[in-house]
């Protein structure tokens, strides 16, 4: 690998040279942008059985995102705390941590699903407030079929925290390939080969995620990685270890958790307002997520870099490489988000071009990925970039209590004022969690930033 030096100032404490940087970045922007084509192409089969089928995939994607969202929060507190320790040159140390998390992880995991089994019923009625009877069957089935993927979703998000944490996002991506890969071809074999509704698309959901999680834990198990599981089956309860996870972790697993909580509440919410608004947020989300991977796959990367500065106790450096992201994010972003909306028409072509998808859900959907593209671009980077950053930092207890606050009393309070009071539908809730309360948490989080409380938050040994 070539050395970047220049651009690092000889008093860098801890050095990520440019090539480090995009060995770290790249992986994970392909990866991102791999998954959200996958959802995208999911969709847009699905949406040839039907409105029906795309607002119970949108519906349970929604709980089943509020599940990966969990184990990536317990995950990447995981992961940063093993970054502290490999700031603190402590090997052994930050190996065990990821022992102590896969652990909590595959613990709260089965935990979880046996919960959502046994209380599926009422899962159910709460996520879903649409009394048409074929929305109500397609969403039981897929989310019986789906929510026994959680365990997977677990361990593959612990596997790929950890690989990161080790500066190998490109494991991370290959298996991201394998798994997607499995997922669509799954999808178009089951829906057009064999004809089946929504359980074409929640069988190979459930197959690929367990296939990946299986491969990622084969690939953590080699001896030489630097926190390698092998040496898992000598596992010794550490309690200062744990609560360093549970430091970090749990209110990044939390923060994540409600955050998805919250979606879920604004899906509930838009399930009262019809089929049509329904269908247009399913096909928003979808495409939305097209005006976020990049930012999202450098706020993977940003933790990987943050906690090792934080952990060596070099904070000058936690703030230049910050800085640093904040100005490749706003690039990348601002690029993926005006390609996209250039071509917004021909997306909409695709969807329209489906006999079960109504003309008036296409124009909605437009105007509700137009809101939020917009909104991405300017908005997005420092709502979410700096939360990134204080996580890593060990912050985590504050970006969680605020966040917390900023759902309920802004997101989803003004998502109802601005929805239902004011009468402007699924497009009033757009305005109210992709540009009220993103502006909300931008001056939040860039105030905590500049406080420097920050600093005082590393792990103890």
């Amino acid at each position: 690998m070539k050395s970047s030096a220049p651009d690092i100032p000889a008093q860098r404490q801890i050095v990520f040279t440019n090539q480090m940087l995009k060995a770290l970045i790249i992986p994970l922007v392909f990866e991102q942008l791999l998954t959200i084509s996958v959802g995208l192409a999911d969709s847009l089969m699905v949406s040839r059985v039907g409105q029906a089928s795309i607002s119970a995939v949108n519906l349970v994607d929604q709980l089943s995102n509020l599940m990966i969202q969990i184990f990536a929060g317990m995950a990447a507190g995981g992961a940063a705390v093993a970054g502290q320790y490999l700031g603190k040159k402590m090997k052994d140390e930050a190996r065990r941590s990821t022992h102590h998390m896969f652990l909590l992880l595959l613990g709260t995991s089965l935990t979880i699903t046996a919960a959502l089994y046994l209380f599926g019923d009422g899962v159910l009625s709460l996520i879903n407030h649409n009394p048409d009877p074929e929305v109500i069957e397609a969403t039981r089935k897929y989310y019986m079929i789906v929510m026994a993927s959680v365990p997977a979703i677990a361990l593959y998000n612990g596997g790929t925290a950890v690989f990161r944490a080790m500066s190998q996002s490109n494991v991370t991506f290959r298996v991201s390939v394998l798994m997607n890969v499995l997922n669509v071809i799954g999808n178009a074999v089951l829906i057009f080969g064999f004809g089946m509704d929504v359980a074409g698309v929640a069988i190979p959901t459930l197959v690929s995620r367990t296939v990946a999680a299986f491969v990622i834990l084969i690939l953590l198990a080699k001896p030489d990685l630097t926190l390698s599981l092998r040496s898992i089956v000598r596992f010794r309860f550490n309690a200062r270890m744990m609560h360093n996870i549970f430091y970090i972790g749990i209110p990044g697993s939390a923060e994540n958790g409600m955050f998805y909580l919250g979606r879920l509440v604004l899906a509930s919410l838009i399930s009262s307002l019809g089929t049509v608004s329904q269908a247009a947020n399913g096909i928003a989300t979808t495409v939305g997520g097209f005006h976020l991977f990049a930012g999202n796959a450098i706020n993977l990367a940003l933790v990987t870099v943050i906690s090792q500065c934080v952990g060596a106790g070099a904070f000058d450096d936690a703030r230049y490489y910050m800085k640093k992201f904040l100005k490749i994010t706003y690039v990348c972003m601002g690029a993926a988000n005006i390609i996209g909306l250039a071509l917004l028409p021909l997306v909409m072509k695709i969807y329209g071009s489906s006999p079960n998808v109504a003309d008036e859900t296409i124009r909605l959907a437009a105007i509700l990925i137009i809101i939020h593209g917009v909104a991405s671009i300017f908005l997005w980077e420092p709502s979410f970039s700096f939360p990134s950053f204080l996580r890593a930092a060990g912050d985590a207890k504050f970006t969680m209590v605020f966040s917390m606050a900023s759902m309920w009393l802004i997101r989803i309070t003004f998502a109802y004022i601005f929805g239902i009071v004011f009468g402007w539908g699924v497009i009033g809730v757009f305005l109210a969690h992709s540009v009220l309360d993103w502006i909300v948490r931008s001056i939040c989080f860039y105030l905590r930033y500049r406080s420097n409380k920050w600093e005082t938050k590393a792990i103890k040994v």
